[in-house]
C-alpha cells in the first residue's frame, strides 16, 4: 500500500552492505576499488534466483528444502555481479572464476541471520516508523486491517499474506523505500525467542498483541510460555512507543504491567459490553447482520459507526486493533472508519463462495487452532440461519501432549453447536469424532478419511442452502478440499 505513490526502494553501496551485515569482501573489483566501494551502487536485496533484477545482490539463503548456494551460477548467468555466501561454502563455490568476472563476494557466518541485519540496517537508515503485530490469531488479518486504516494518511508498507518469520519480516523491510512513512508487519514465532529476534529487526513504535491462545502449545510447553514469549515484543518497542492491547484477554492485559518499565506506553482496546472494563478504544452496540457486523466504535473524544464486510464476531477484535493504531498515530474517527471498512477478507480465511444452488463455502483454510477452530465454528453456527451447516474440519498442528485433548474438544463444539454433518482429516480425525459422538451426534453425520474421500462424499451429500466451512492448520492442506468443492460446483 502506498497511497498512490510510488516508491523507489533504497538502493545500496558495497559499503553499507559491508557495514550491516559485518561480512567480508573476498576479493577486490579493481585498482579503483576503494572508490567503487562507496559509489558502486546496487538497487535491491534477492534471495529468489528466478525472479531477480541484474543490478540486484543474491543473498545465498539455506531452506528446509533448498540452498541458495545452488543456484549462484543461476544468478551470475542473469547478469548478477553482487553474491553474499556463507562462509562455511567458499571452499565449494568457483572463487577463481567470479573473481575474473568481476563479482562482488561477501561471505558471512550465516545468511539468513545477514538478511536480518540487511533488514535492521534498511529500517534505521529509512524514515519511516513501523506497527508490528503479533498474537495466536488474527495477527495477518488485523495487519491488512491496521495496513488499510494507516494508509488512509500515510504512505504505507506492508508485509504480503503472512511473511512474519526470520525470512518474510527481512523481505518486506528491504522493500523500504524513499517515500513510505509508515511499515505495517507481522510477526510469528514457533519458539522462544523470535518475536524478540524479529522485533529487534523491525524496531517497533507501536506494537499489537492481539491475543494469547494454545497455538504451538506444544513447542512452547505452557500458556505461560506463550504469554512471555509474546511478551518479547513490549520489550522491544522504541521508547516513547505505544503498546496496543486487548484488554479482553486477560494475559494480554497483564502484560501491560511490564510497559511502563520499558518506557512504553498503553492503549487498551476492548469488545466487551461490560463497561467497567477500562479501554479508550470500545465497540459498543454490535450487531451481526447477514456476513457482515455493525458496531460503533467508541474513541475517547468521539464516537462512529462501523460496517464490517466479514463474518464473524471476532472480527470486531481486529478492527479495534486497527482502530486503536490509527488513534494513536493521530487519525481522524471517518478515516479510521474509512480504513476498517475497505478491508476484504485475505484468501484462505473466512472468504465465502457462493453457488448457484445456493450453497456457501466458507475457505478458512490459512491456518488453524483451538481458539480460532472454535471462533469459526460459531461464526458457521451464526451465518447458516435455518440451513444446514457441514464442517470439514483438518488437523491442528504444534499442539504437542495437547493434541489429543483439543481436537476432541472441537468435536464437542462441533456437536453442540448444531454441525448437521462434520467430516474429519488428518491423524486426529478419529479423535474428532470420537468428541462429537460423546456430546450425541449421530454416528451416521460423521465421516473421517482423505481429502480426496471427503470430497467425494461431501459433493454428494450437499443440499441446496448448505453452509460448508473448511478449516485446518496450514499444513494441512485443506484449501484442496474448497478447490475440489469449487471445481464440483463450477465455482
Amino acid at each position: 500500500m502506498d497511497n498512490g505513490q510510488r516508491t523507489t526502494p533504497t538502493p545500496w553501496t558495497i559499503a553499507e552492505i559491508l557495514a550491516a551485515t559485518g561480512g567480508e569482501l573476498l576479493f577486490e573489483l579493481a585498482a579503483d576499488f576503494r572508490f567503487q566501494l562507496s559509489t558502486f551502487k546496487f538497487s535491491g536485496i534477492s534471495i529468489n534466483s528466478r525472479k531477480i533484477f541484474s543490478d540486484e545482490v543474491f543473498v545465498a539463503i539455506r531452506g528446509d528444502v533448498h540452498d541458495g548456494h545452488n543456484f549462484t551460477e543461476d544468478v551470475l548467468e542473469q547478469g548478477i555481479r553482487g553474491l553474499i555466501i556463507s562462509r562455511d561454502r567458499i571452499g565449494d563455490l568457483p572463487m577463481g572464476k567470479w573473481q575474473d568476472k568481476g563479482i562482488v563476494c561477501v561471505a558471512v557466518d550465516n545468511t539468513t541471520r545477514s538478511l536480518g541485519h540487511l533488514a535492521a540496517f534498511n529500517r534505521k537508515r529509512s524514515n519511516v516508523s513501523v506497527a508490528a503485530i503479533t498474537g495466536s490469531n488474527g495477527k495477518t488479518t488485523t495487519k491488512e486491517m491496521v495496513a488499510e486504516t494507516v494508509s488512509r494518511r500515510f504512505c504505507t508498507l506492508s508485509s504480503r499474506g503472512s511473511f512474519n518469520n526470520e525470512i518474510g519480516l527481512p523481505l518486506t523491510l528491504l522493500g523500504l523505500g524513499d517515500s513510505h512513512e509508515w511499515a505495517v508487519v507481522e510477526l510469528g514465532m514457533n519458539n522462544p525467542g523470535e518475536i524478540g529476534k524479529l522485533s529487534e529487526i523491525c524496531l517497533p513504535d507501536v506494537g499489537v498483541i492481539t491475543n494469547i491462545g494454545p497455538a504451538h502449545i506444544g513447542r512452547l510447553g505452557s500458556m505461560e510460555a506463550i504469554m512471555n514469549a509474546k511478551g518479547e515484543l513490549l520489550e522491544k518497542i522504541r521508547p516513547g512507543g505505544t503498546a496496543v492491547l486487548n484488554a479482553d484477554d486477560p494475559r494480554v492485559a497483564a502484560l501491560g504491567d511490564q510497559c511502563a518499565g520499558f518506557g512504553v506506553r498503553t492503549l487498551f482496546y476492548s469488545a466487551s459490553q461490560d463497561l467497567k472494563t477500562e479501554s479508550p478504544v470500545r465497540a459498543l452496540s454490535v450487531k451481526a447482520d447477514g456476513i457482515g457486523t455493525f458496531f460503533t466504535l467508541a474513541l475517547p473524544a468521539e464516537s462512529v459507526p462501523i460496517h464490517l464486510r466479514i463474518p464473524g464476531r471476532f472480527m470486531v477484535s481486529n478492527a479495534l486493533a486497527a482502530a486503536s493504531v490509527g488513534y494513536v498515530l493521530g487519525l481522524s474517527a471517518q478515516e479510521i472508519k474509512a480504513g476498517i471498512e475497505a478491508f476484504r477478507p485475505v484468501r484462505g480465511r473466512m472468504d465465502i463462495f457462493k453457488t448457484g444452488s445456493g450453497v456457501h463455502i466458507i475457505d478458512d483454510t490459512y491456518n488453524a487452532n483451538p481458539e480460532s477452530m472454535t471462533a469459526a465454528i460459531m461464526t458457521l453456527r451464526s451465518l447458516k440461519g435455518r440451513h444446514r451447516g457441514i464442517l470439514v474440519a483438518g488437523d491442528m498442528l504444534e499442539l504437542g501432549e495437547y493434541a489429543g485433548t483439543m481436537h476432541k474438544k472441537i468435536g464437542s463444539v462441533a456437536a453442540g453447536s448444531d454441525v448437521a454433518l462434520l467430516y474429519a482429516a488428518g491423524e486426529f480425525a478419529e479423535t474428532v469424532a470420537e468428541g462429537a459422538r460423546n456430546e450425541g451426534m449421530d454416528s451416521r453425520h460423521i465421516f473421517t478419511g482423505s481429502k480426496s474421500e471427503i470430497i467425494e462424499d461431501l459433493t454428494t451429500a450437499i443440499r441446496p442452502g448448505d453452509w460448508v466451512l473448511v478449516k485446518g492448520s496450514r499444513g494441512m492442506h485443506m484449501e484442496e478440499i474448497v478447490r475440489g468443492v469449487r471445481e464440483f460446483f463450477k465455482v
